[in-house]
Formats: C-alpha cells, sequence, structure tokens
C-alpha cells in the first residue's frame, strides 16, 4: 500500500488534490483513500491531506503516519513544519521549489529521493493564481508513476468545470518539468 502526506496551507488546495489523486486512482480499478486533517484552521494556515493507495482493498482508517511521499505544495513550510517527519527511509519527498533536487536534499540533510518543480510559477503562468494542486498533482504523478497522467482528467474536469482546461495545463507542465534526484 503506498501511503502520502500532503502539506499545504489552508486555501491551497491539498484536500483538492487528494481527492482527485483518490478518484483518479480508482478509475483505474484500484482502491484508494483521500482525507483531511485539520482542526479550526484558517486560509493560510498549514494543513495536512493524505492518501492511500493500493490494488487491494484499504481497510486501514488511521492517519498516516509513516508516509512513503510527501509533497509539499508550499516551500515556507519546509522549516516551519517538519515535512520529513515519519517518512520511510526510502521515502520520496517532492516539494514546491525552484531549488533543484540535491539543493533541497542537503538544506534538509534528507537522504532519500527528492523532487522539485517550480509549482508556483506554473499556477501563476497557466491560472493566474498561486494555487498549486493540480500542478503539484502532475509532479507527483509524474515522480511516482502511480496513476496514468490522463486518469487525473476527468476529476479535474468535473472538480473545475470551466476553469479545467486551465488546471490541466499546469498538470502537464509540471509532469514534464519536475526534476527527479
Amino acid at each position: 500500500m503506498l501511503e502520502i502526506r500532503w502539506h499545504g496551507r489552508g486555501g491551497q488546495g491539498a484536500v483538492t488534490s487528494v481527492e482527485m489523486l483518490a478518484q483518479a486512482a480508482i478509475g483505474e480499478g484500484k482502491y484508494a483513500q483521500g482525507f483531511p486533517s485539520f482542526g479550526p484552521e484558517r486560509r493560510g494556515a498549514p494543513v495536512a491531506a493524505f492518501n492511500r493507495i493500493d490494488d487491494k482493498q484499504i481497510k486501514v482508517r488511521s492517519a498516516v503516519y509513516k508516509p512513503d511521499v510527501v509533497v509539499v505544495l508550499d516551500s515556507s513550510l519546509v522549516g516551519l513544519v517538519n515535512v520529513t517527519e515519519g517518512l520511510k527511509p526510502d521515502g520520496t519527498l517532492i516539494v514546491n521549489t525552484p531549488k533543484s533536487p540535491e539543493e533541497l536534499k542537503k538544506e534538509l540533510n534528507f537522504r532519500g529521493r527528492a523532487a522539485t518543480v517550480d509549482a508556483s510559477k506554473i499556477a501563476w503562468e497557466e491560472l493566474g493564481v498561486p494555487i498549486t494542486n493540480t500542478t503539484m498533482l502532475g509532479a507527483l504523478i509524474k515522480v511516482l508513476d502511480i496513476v496514468k497522467l490522463d486518469s487525473a482528467k476527468e476529476p479535474i474536469e468535473h472538480r473545475f468545470g470551466r476553469i479545467a482546461q486551465k488546471n490541466l495545463a499546469a498538470l502537464k507542465r509540471a509532469y514534464e518539468d519536475v526534476k527527479i534526484n
């Protein structure tokens, strides 16, 4: 079973990201969960959300404590929140930053697999807003190869309606631009 923890700020779309990834996986016949973990946070406050994906039924209903993958939608959370907490030693860290994966690994003294993408820049250019949810979803799909890129199309179209094409463009750009160590 693959377990993913997403870090973002309220209003950046971490919860939407986990929902779209879960829907894409389910659309491919896999089992998936997507759920948030937050209390009375407000827009801009740190939030976490989680995914589980497997080829067999998922019976676990707790939070994700030892993720295989951590996705960070806002690089300002690095240092503010221990984003690598509980991440498996061979785990993967995917961060929205213009830095290289090597720079990120050195900064965090991280020994696992790292990937970076300037999701904020892509979001500004494709969407006109700094909301990086679909952008980081594209990066994650490339890094993990857990679902096909096309499988995200229907959940994005359903969620975003008239602005779905902009979100799909951001998704594809991040998929193409992500740097993997």
